[in-house]
């Protein structure tokens, strides 16, 4: 009756939610005849639908899984890749509100708009839906991590690879427990090296899943495509109310039955060293430090300005307002993310350093050990309602880019429900891309570091097209075309090229084992000779710090820093780096024409109306006197730049969100203290 360690409980009450999302989208299929009704829901979504819309796309499973993984390998301070969000809220007040008052489809439209360019528009469109990838393929083997570690295969199961994968593993733990005792012997710690490069490899594994990879992908891509090919953003819309209390349920259900089994919260303190309770990194601990913050809110705010589904979420609110209560769902994540962070230290309480070959399978593991049937099921359920939610987001902003920046341009003839069919297709295309990208990837941190970047050359784009009026096409073009070799091909591919991938330079090893000074894994060319050269893992996600190599072209003593030292180098390289080219090339080319580009900055400062006939007066008014708004620029009328001056409504909303985020940090400051040693 069990399938792995699954009761049929648990698959009854996952079976009820893939039904009732299906359903849901059957209901909402009316509503969406046309373009419009179908990418942004008639632009008519209040605050609530703004709050689950903003909750359920920020808080994807994959945060909960990345940080438990983090947490449970470096504590407290490892939360920061995912809780440096929270100084972002203040920024979300101001930005939902350019997305919306700028009034397109897509951020295609903003290049066109903005530039005159069809090509950049088409560009960013084709980007776009390769970036898709990316980001629907972390969603997607996300829930699939997840969904493995609960669906055991038992050990009389098990093949004789697998057997000897997991005894592998065993016999390395054991090694490094005794090596940490004392120095090993010379044959032992041979043997201690070839088990860490067969672990760097992906060769050892802590458990084997009964869960069949291809299936899992093929039935989970199916069900999102069902209801988001049916009913479009109101069907996401009103999925989001479900899924976010699954998300909500999900994410509280390991901490009580986790504190119970390891003794209570007292506990924590009594099975956990001191350092991982610091938020801020201890001296001596391999963490992320105040530094290290700085420069993933860096990349994490650049690469924000980018994301496609920006224009649909925001562009859905029938007013500013409504757009910019959508932070407060946002909120809500923040919280979620102390629950996760927590649920890492339990994990480290339960398993103890190292007792995991996959930190990430962490989350799966705690849940398959302390979750009995129905629970199991309810979490499982959560996760696939948290993964939904986001590949639904994105899946519509990237069938409304395909079809109103690439298919419409090359078909002006086609029909609104022509173009609907179109994105209905485009989505089951784009899906099904995600499902064969998420079979390539590799571990949580490592896509944590392409999620975060990906985005970053039209983030860049995007935010100083709506902070600077002398940015020119040209600046576009060249920002996006050497920030992504430099950031994303080159880093990527660099593994795969036998000349760098061999090189003793680039392949030196750094301080951790398995890890290099350059490539983010190194193995030994010989696995037998375990004095053979170190070259870099030939590994589907072994990133080369081209940033760090740069860096130390210019002096810069980069094997000294540590392994967080390195990724903090490149963070910030990659957070500037687009930004100088943008300033440098768009002062060496000619600007774009004055009159389109006062008439795009004049409609950015028109206020939303409440009705369409005062939006259409308020439109009316700004052609004819575009630079009407003009004396609201902070820096001057006659500036470039075009930040503006708060109004009560920015001043108050900033300062009440800044409150609610120092609160936020506060509130995890004094739980750690409270269950620290």
């Amino acid at each position: 009756m069990l399938f792995g360690s699954l009761h049929p409980l648990d698959l009854a009450i996952i079976a009820a939610y893939l039904i009732a999302v299906v359903w849901i989208g059957i209901r909402a299929s009316g509503a969406s005849g046309s373009e419009e009704g179908f990418f942004l829901a008639g632009r008519k979504l209040g605050k609530l639908y703004q709050f689950f819309l903003n909750f359920g796309n920020a808080t994807e499973p994959g945060g909960a899984v990345l940080t438990a993984s983090v947490v449970y390998q470096q504590g407290a301070p490892g939360s920061w890749l995912s809780f440096q969000t929270v100084f972002m809220n203040p920024y979300f007040w101001f930005m939902n509100v350019w997305f919306r008052r700028v009034r397109l489809t897509t951020l295609s439209d903003l290049f066109e708009d903005r530039y005159a360019s069809r090509g950049l528009s088409m560009f960013y469109a084709l980007f776009q839906i390769l970036v898709a990838c990316v980001f629907l393929g972390f969603g997607n083997v996300t829930a699939y991590r997840i969904a493995s570690s609960l669906a055991v295969k038992p050990e009389t199961a098990w093949s004789a690879a697998e057997r000897t994968a997991v005894e592998g593993y065993r016999e390395l733990k054991q090694l490094e427990k005794q090596n940490t005792a004392a120095p090993l012997a010379g044959a032992d710690q041979a043997r201690l090296d070839s088990l860490r490069d067969r672990r760097a490899r992906g060769e050892l594994h802590s458990y084997v899943t009964a869960l069949d990879e291809f299936w899992f992908y093929a039935v989970f891509t199916l069900v999102v495509g069902s209801y988001i090919v049916l009913g479009g953003m109101a069907a996401a819309a009103v999925n989001e109310g479900l899924q976010s209390v699954l998300i909500i349920v999900f994410s509280l259900l390991l901490i009580p039955t986790g504190l119970h089994a390891i003794g209570g919260w007292s506990a924590l303190g009594e099975k956990l060293p001191r350092h991982m309770f610091d938020l801020f990194g201890s001296s001596g601990a391999e963490q992320f430090s105040v530094i290290s913050l700085c420069g993933i809110l860096l990349v994490s705010i650049v690469q924000n300005g980018g994301l496609s589904h920006n224009m649909g979420i925001c562009g859905s609110a029938k007013n500013e307002f409504a757009a910019r209560s959508g932070v407060s769902g946002t909120y809500l994540k923040r919280l979620m993310i102390i629950l996760w962070a927590f649920a890492g230290l339990i994990a480290f309480a339960l398993f103890g350093a190292g007792g995991l070959s996959d930190p990430d399978a962490a989350w799966g593991l705690m849940s398959n050990r302390l979750l009995g049937p129905g629970l199991v099921g309810l979490m499982l359920a959560g996760v696939i309602a948290g993964t939904m939610s986001t590949l639904a987001a994105k899946a519509l902003a990237i069938s409304s880019l395909f079809v109103r920046n690439v298919f419409r341009p090359l078909w002006p003839q086609l029909t609104q429900a022509g173009g609907v069919f179109a994105a209905r297709c485009t989505i089951v295309a784009v899906l099904v891309l995600g499902t064969l990208a998420g079979a390539q990837m590799g571990s949580f941190t490592e896509i944590i570091n392409i999620v975060l970047t990906v985005n970053l050359p039209f983030g860049a784009a995007v935010l100083l097209t709506f902070w600077w009026r002398r940015v020119t096409a040209p600046a576009v073009w060249a920002c996006v075309v050497l920030s992504a070799l430099v950031i994303l091909v080159v880093p990527w591919t660099a593994s795969k090229i036998p000349a760098l991938a061999q090189n003793a330079a680039l392949a030196q090893p750094s301080t951790k084992p398995g890890t290099g000074v350059y490539f983010s894994k190194v193995v030994r060319a010989n696995p037998a000779d375990p004095q053979s050269a170190f070259v870099a893992a030939a590994t589907r996600t072994n990133r080369f710090n081209l940033e760090a190599w740069l860096v130390g072209r210019l002096g810069v003593d980069v094997a000294a820093l540590t392994p967080t030292g390195r990724f903090t180098l490149q963070f910030f390289f990659d957070g500037l780096f687009p930004f100088a080219i943008l300033v440098i090339v768009s002062l060496l080319t000619r600007p774009t024409d004055p009159a389109r580009v006062a008439q795009f900055y004049g409609k950015m400062k028109t206020p939303v109306g409440d009705t369409p006939e005062l939006e259409a007066a308020a439109l009316d008014e700004t052609r004819r006197s575009p630079a009407r708004f003009d004396g609201t620029k902070l820096l001057g009328a006659g500036s470039n730049w075009e930040f503006c001056k708060w109004d009560r409504t920015d001043a108050v909303g900033f300062l009440v969100c800044s409150a609610l985020s120092a609160s936020i940090v506060l509130l995890f400051v004094g739980l750690l203290r409270w269950a620290a040693p």
